[in-house]
């Protein structure tokens, strides 16, 4: 049995989140871990701690952060995005290999209230990435403090782009996710980072519907995955809202944006698509994972494994758990 003793500011969940010693637990046998949560108030939320300014080119980076991790480099960025016309943020790990040499790339889409940091954060992608040499990017979930007047909503909004490009008036200037992704970020990448054009995409819940629309409809992607992805969002009270308030009431606009409606139609280049889904999920209704294959055409280039794991659900742990899993699925497409 292991104590591990947090430091200033964190809570007894910081280490577990973060640090990936569930794996470790497992291959050494370590029965038991135990933090503790630090005796304090809960302290208020900081503002702001500095401001930056950003050029109008899409192509110029501001470094916010740099740090060491398995002997690579997790960094975060801002560049203004000519297609949100916003700033826009993401964050990337290259291996030592990777900053001197070409590697592939995948691009991991984080799901509702997400920033691009929670993955790097929370799932231990660092180890597998310095074990297969590959670079990972890993973008905000939407625009911020674009100046629209929000409600409370979590599901839609600022930390919700859905990965769609909006239309509705009061959201197409900025929320334009979809071409962000496809027009914009693959071009940052390729020219600020020494990438092979062997990508991938992934993503968990509303970004592993944004890595099985991305993928499938742009065609610009070698491999595609997903966790606990929301797989026919007109059908499901997560994507009807989205849609409605992104799309306005055009269902005809609203497939381009269902992954099980694009699997039907697919006509691109054969491929395994690796879905992996947690059987204690709350949000299972939300999903609907089985509509990829209910929907796919007999004969169709797409083929789905989709693995259902009893007791996970819609965690960080669950993701961290088969990481490495769908890392080697991209692997076997990019290499």
């Amino acid at each position: 049995v292991l104590f591990y003793l947090s430091g200033l500011t964190c809570t007894d969940e910081n280490f577990m989140m973060k640090s990936g010693i569930q794996s470790v637990c497992h291959k050494h046998n370590i029965r038991k871990m135990f933090s503790f949560r630090k005796a304090t108030k809960r302290r208020q939320k900081r503002g702001k701690q500095w401001i930056r300014c950003y050029t109008k080119s899409a192509k110029t980076l501001d470094k916010l952060s740099e740090t060491s991790c398995f002997g690579g480099k997790l960094s975060q960025f801002s560049h203004y995005s000519n297609v949100c016309n916003n700033p826009m943020k993401f964050s990337v790990y290259q291996t030592q290999k990777a900053m001197n040499a070409p590697s592939p790339v995948l691009f991991y889409l984080s799901g509702l209230t997400c920033t691009d940091e929670n993955f790097m954060m929370k799932s231990g992608i660092q180890s597998v990435c310095h074990k297969h040499n590959i670079t990972i990017i890993s973008p905000d979930t939407s625009p911020r403090d674009t100046g629209i007047e929000e409600d409370d909503s979590w599901d839609v909004g600022t930390g919700a782009g859905f990965y769609v490009d909006a239309v509705t008036k009061k959201w197409k200037n900025h929320f334009q996710m979809y071409s962000y992704i496809t027009e914009e970020l693959i071009d940052v990448i390729d020219l600020n980072f020494d990438v092979t054009a062997s990508r991938g995409i992934f993503g968990h819940s509303m970004g592993g519907h944004g890595a099985l629309v991305i993928g499938l409809k742009s065609q610009l992607f070698n491999s595609i995955s997903a966790f606990s992805p929301i797989c026919n969002p007109i059908q499901v009270p997560w994507g009807q809202k989205a849609f409605k308030e992104y799309l306005g009431e055009d269902k005809e606009l609203w497939k381009q944006y269902d992954a099980s409606i694009l699997t039907k139609n697919y006509t691109g280049k054969s491929m395994e698509i690796l879905v992996d889904q947690g059987c204690s999920d709350n949000f299972l209704h939300q999903l609907k994972p089985h509509s990829l294959i209910e929907r796919s055409t007999p004969g169709s280039k797409l083929s789905f494994n989709i693995r259902m794991h009893a007791g996970y659900d819609h965690s960080y742990y669950f993701v961290s758990t088969f990481l490495k899993d769908h890392v080697k699925h991209h692997l076997k497409m990019l290499s």
